[in-house]
């Protein structure tokens, strides 16, 4: 089968044959219908030899659904042919964090060896990817692939963070997205869905303003030198109650941090590589809280594709081959690819659909 590797540290991802994996004791073997490219791909190929955690070569892709294609021994949870996504944060399966669903904060899965699939395990940029159990398989009950499978991160991240600050998104409140990429426009329709607050969105790119205005963001602003002080102009000088920054850069966490309100929330998310300071004297207002979420649970992915089936949750996507995955890459970290990059294995043509 064809899959998409990292192979050479510092090299660009490549296209090979490799053979189809077959399932063990427990284990579920899918044939990928489609697959979602993320920053965080670019991140981890990014890292020098020297820090680079994973042995190689690798199969990219942490986005994935498919159809199930055979079970191993022991599996009878899910059948043959039954359309599925994939849960992407592996745990252990046994300890508490597990046992509730948010494998996302499992303690044991690093020391086990246990790795998420396209971060260290073969992931779904391939015809074909093994799941290491099928309690990591989500029904799909009818949504389209094509959207589904930016769901499985793009969509579930920004969830997960935005179901932590639920409380302050009151009516009257304001949030803030920094940056309108892949999480970015899923995040704002989130924003809408759930919560009355004033959705303001920022970005570098006209482009992608254009698109958080598509998605339902109330106000659009250049990420630029002026963008804290705008936001505060249009917060009447207190701030808004929630930033999310899916950028990390330390350009943009520095306008999240003059941005946010007294006892506001700052959400970072973006592997941009930036430092927010934490503390007294820190730049921060008082009671402001910090965090940086990691994924999110299963049960929160079945909620965020019930958004999905809802209509109230739309991926915006360009579609490649597999073949056309590594320029998809190149685009992605040239800032040219608008909402999510989403590869279909077995499509010989994007234009075929």
């Amino acid at each position: 089968m064809k899959a998409v590797q990292y192979r050479r540290v510092g090299h660009a991802p490549e296209v090979v044959e490799v053979p189809v994996p077959e399932p063990g004791p427990g284990q579920v073997l899918l044939k990928v219908t489609a697959a979602g490219l993320c920053h965080s791909d670019l991140a981890v190929m990014g890292w020098p030899e020297e820090q680079f955690p994973y042995a190689l070569p690798m199969t990219l892709g942490h986005e994935g659904v498919g159809t199930v294609a055979a079970r191993g021994a022991g599996v009878t949870s899910v059948t043959e042919g039954e359309a599925v996504a994939v849960y992407g944060p592996w745990g252990c399966g046994r300890c508490h964090q597990c046992a509730e669903g948010k494998e996302n904060c499992c303690p044991r899965a690093a020391g086990l060896g246990i790795l998420p699939p396209g971060l260290g395990s073969p992931g779904a940029l391939a015809e074909y990817m093994l799941v290491d159990s099928p309690r990591h398989l989500v029904p799909l009950n009818g949504l389209d692939p094509l959207q589904a499978a930016p769901l499985t991160d793009a969509g579930l991240t920004p969830y997960h963070a935005i179901r932590r600050t639920l409380p302050k998104l009151l009516p009257g409140s304001t949030a803030v997205v920094i940056g309108v990429g892949g999480l970015g426009h899923l995040a704002v329709q989130l924003l809408r869905a759930l919560t009355p607050a004033r959705v303001v969105a920022l970005d570098v790119s006209k482009e992608k303003l254009e698109l958080a205005r598509e998605v339902g963001a109330h106000e659009t602003l250049l990420s630029d030198g002026e963008a804290a002080s705008r936001v505060r102009g249009l917060t009447g000088g207190t701030g808004a109650q929630v930033v999310l920054d899916f950028v990390g850069a330390e350009a943009t966490l520095a306008v999240a941090a003059a941005s946010v309100a007294v006892a506001g929330d700052v959400t970072v998310v973006g592997l941009g590589g930036g430092t927010l300071a934490v503390g007294f004297g820190g730049g921060l207002p008082f009671e402001v809280s910090a965090s940086f979420p990691y994924w999110g649970s299963r049960t929160e992915l079945m909620e965020v594709l019930e958004l999905a089936r809802q209509g109230l949750v739309s991926s915006h996507v360009e579609i490649f081959t597999l073949e056309q995955a590594p320029e998809a890459y190149e685009r992605l970290h040239a800032g040219e690819i608008d909402g999510r990059a989403v590869v279909l294995p077995h499509t010989s043509s994007p234009h075929s659909l």
